[in-house]
């Protein structure tokens, strides 16, 4: 085995949290030296712990696992990130390879195969499940970062009226966009569009 790799592991489940915990610390090579349940925590124990790898999730309260990743890079961390989750989506990928994502399994996988992504991040590759790999590309992310922010929005119920004052817009404004992305994904309505967004991982 090589030197020992440091992981800070973030999971909102706490049951599937510390078996994660309990399975990667029988590893001789592995130490989880914190954990945290949201995204929050996740990027203050990496500040405070300084590990290797940051093991995350991606749907967390708070900042989920991809705005954590976006952050660190944006801070320019040398932690490396490894994404694990149940969601095998196209979008979910492309948004973590353009946060500088390392690596990124699905939880269903066998714990062998999560230890080995682990000590292939460590070594500098990039990893990323054979499944989603050929499914990545299929379908291309066509809303803008405005579009995706408002769909957000709007999920919350308000009107065009209160996006526009929430996010210092003209109505009209708030109302084209919505407009856009709802003809962009072949949507009746906005939250017909959010929903489909989110399924693809695009939100």
């Amino acid at each position: 085995m090589g030197e020992e790799i440091r992981v800070v592991l973030a999971e909102d489940q706490g049951m599937v949290l510390d078996a994660f915990a309990a399975l990667l610390d029988l590893q001789p090579d592995v130490s989880v030296v914190a954990t945290a349940g949201n995204g929050d925590e996740a990027l203050a124990a990496v500040e405070r712990h300084r590990p290797d790898i940051l093991l995350t999730d991606i749907e967390m309260p708070g900042r989920t696992g991809l705005e954590v990743a976006a952050e660190l890079q944006r801070a320019g961390d040398p932690v490396r990130v490894l994404i694990v989750t149940t969601f095998a989506r196209s979008g979910y990928l492309r948004r973590a390879m353009d946060s500088g994502v390392a690596g990124y399994v699905l939880k269903d996988a066998p714990i062998a195969e999560l230890v080995a992504a682990l000590r292939r991040v460590q070594a500098g590759e990039r990893v990323v499940a054979p499944e989603l790999a050929i499914a990545a590309w299929d379908h291309a992310d066509p809303l803008t970062e405005r579009e995706r922010e408002l769909l957000r929005e709007a999920t919350t119920g308000a009107s065009n009226a209160e996006l526009a004052r929430r996010l210092s817009l003209a109505e009209g404004t708030v109302r084209n966009y919505l407009s856009t992305a709802m003809a962009k994904l072949g949507a009746r309505n906005r939250i017909e569009a959010a929903n489909t967004a989110r399924e693809r991982g695009w939100l």
